[in-house]
C-alpha cells in the first residue's frame, strides 16, 4: 500500500546516516524553537538531517522541532498571528524559526517589523539563492517543489505526452478514465492543477492573482470561467467526475494502473520512482506554455525572536552545499541554491524537473474562494469535509 511516508522517507534516513555521524549528548546549549508545517517527510528530514548536521557544525545551538500542521489554533498561520501579537505587546513570541511560511501574512506584519530581512547581512550565504525562486526579501526560500504531469510510459506514448493545455485537454477527452486530479483543498497536486485552469481562463497571467490584489469582485470575475472549463473535463476523467482525496490517493491510482496520468508534486513522484514504489515506466513532464505552479518554502525569522541569532545562523547552515544535495538526493526536491552551484550531475540527473519557470497563487482569501467555488460548482455532490 503506497502511503506519504513510505514514498518520502525511507531515502530521508539513509541520507542522514551519511550526512553526520551520532554524537554524544552535549551540554546545556541556546535551544532554538522551529515549527513546521510540512509534511512528514520533510519534518522527518529535518530531524534526521538538519538537526544533527546542524548541531555538529554549530555546538553551541540545539534545535527543537514543533509540529504545527493543520487550521486552527494549532496551524502554522495561528503560530505567525501569535508572533505578531506578541511584538506588539513586547513580549516573547515563543517561535524562532518558521521552516516554511508565507512572511506576507499576517498582512501587515512586514511593515511592523515582524520578519527579518533576509539578505547578505543577516544570512552571509544569501549570495548563492536561486533568483528565480526569490518572492520576498522576507522569506529564505530555501528549497522547493513544483507539480508536474506524471505518466505511465508504457500506457502513453512519447509522441502522444502532451505539449500545454489544449494539448492536455485534448488528450484527456481522446482517453476518457485515464486521467484524476485530486480535490483542491486536500493536496497541493490537485490545488495547483484547479490553479492552471484558473489561469488558463485569465490569459495564462499568474500576476492577476496576488494576497493584497483580492477583492470579492474579482473572484466572482476571474474564477467562474476555470469552473468552465473544469466541468468540460469532468466527464472525462477516472470515473466519470471522480476526484482523489489527496496527493497520495492520487499517486496511489497511477501505481496501481487505473489510471495512465495525473498531477503530482515533483519531489513526491522522483521519490516514488527512485523508492519503486511507483513503477519505473513512470515518467514526468512540464507544460511548456505555462508550467504548473510550484512552490519554494520560504523560512522565516521574527524580528522579536528570543534566539534571533541563533535562527540566522541555522537559516544561513540551510544554504549549504550538505543540506543543498541532501534536498535534492532525500526529498527530491528543488535546492534553494541555483542548480550551477552543486555537483554538475545533479543537474543533468533531474534536467527533467528543473524550473525555467514557477508560477504561483496565493493563499489566503484567494485560496478560500478557489475552494469554495470547485466545490459549489464543479463537485456539488462531494462532501467537502471528507
Amino acid at each position: 500500500m503506497l502511503n506519504r511516508r513510505q514514498v518520502l522517507s525511507a531515502g530521508v534516513a539513509a541520507g542522514a546516516i551519511a550526512l553526520v555521524p551520532r554524537r554524544r549528548a552535549r551540554a546545556a546549549v541556546t535551544r532554538i524553537d522551529v515549527y513546521t508545517n510540512s509534511d512528514a517527510n520533510v519534518s522527518d528530514w529535518w530531524t534526521n538531517v538538519v538537526k544533527p548536521a546542524f548541531e555538529a557544525a554549530h555546538p553551541e545551538f540545539e534545535i527543537n522541532i514543533v509540529i504545527s500542521r493543520g487550521a486552527g489554533s494549532g496551524g502554522i498561520v495561528a503560530i505567525a498571528d501569535r508572533a505578531f501579537a506578541a511584538l506588539k505587546a513586547g513580549a516573547d513570541p515563543q517561535v524562532d524559526f518558521f521552516e516554511q511560511h508565507d512572511p506576507r501574512l499576517p498582512q501587515g506584519g512586514i511593515e511592523a517589523g515582524l520578519w527579518v530581512r533576509l539578505d547578505a547581512g543577516a544570512v552571509p550565504g544569501y549570495g548563492r539563492v536561486n533568483p528565480l525562486a526569490v518572492e520576498t526579501p522576507y522569506g529564505l526560500p530555501y528549497r522547493g517543489s513544483q507539480v508536474v504531469l506524471a505518466y505511465d510510459s508504457e500506457k502513453v506514448a512519447e509522441a502522444e505526452v502532451p505539449k500545454d493545455w489544449p494539448g492536455l485537454v485534448a488528450w484527456i477527452k481522446a482517453h476518457p478514465g485515464q486521467f484524476i486530479y485530486g480535490r483542491p483543498d486536500k493536496g497541493g497536486s490537485g490545488r495547483n492543477f484547479v490553479v492552471r485552469a484558473i489561469h488558463e481562463a485569465n490569459g495564462r497571467d499568474p500576476s492577476l492573482f496576488t494576497v493584497a490584489g483580492f477583492t470579492k469582485q474579482a473572484a466572482e470575475e476571474r474564477l467562474p470561467k476555470a469552473w468552465t472549463i473544469l466541468n468540460d473535463l469532468a466527464p472525462s476523467l477516472y470515473e466519470k467526475g471522480a476526484y482523489a482525496a489527496g496527493n497520495t490517493p492520487t499517486l496511489q491510482l497511477l501505481a496501481s494502473g487505473a489510471v495512465s496520468m495525473i498531477p503530482a508534486w515533483s519531489d513526491q513522484a522522483l521519490q516514488g520512482i527512485a523508492q519503486g514504489v511507483l513503477p519505473p515506466s513512470v515518467k514526468l513532464f512540464q507544460l511548456q506554455d505555462l508550467a504548473l505552479c510550484g512552490s519554494f518554502a520560504d523560512a522565516t525569522v521574527p524580528g522579536n525572536a528570543a534566539h534571533k541569532d541563533a535562527a540566522l545562523a541555522l537559516a544561513d547552515f540551510l544554504l549549504t552545499d550538505g543540506i543543498q544535495v541532501s534536498i535534492v538526493k532525500d526529498l527530491g526536491g528543488f535546492p534553494g541554491v541555483d542548480w550551477g552551484k552543486l555537483p554538475p550531475e545533479l543537474k543533468d540527473q533531474f534536467a527533467a524537473v528543473i524550473p525555467t519557470s514557477i508560477p504561483t497563487y496565493p493563499g489566503g482569501d484567494w485560496e478560500a474562494a478557489m475552494n469554495d467555488g470547485w466545490y459549489r460548482n464543479v463537485a456539488p455532490n462531494i462532501d467537502r469535509s471528507k
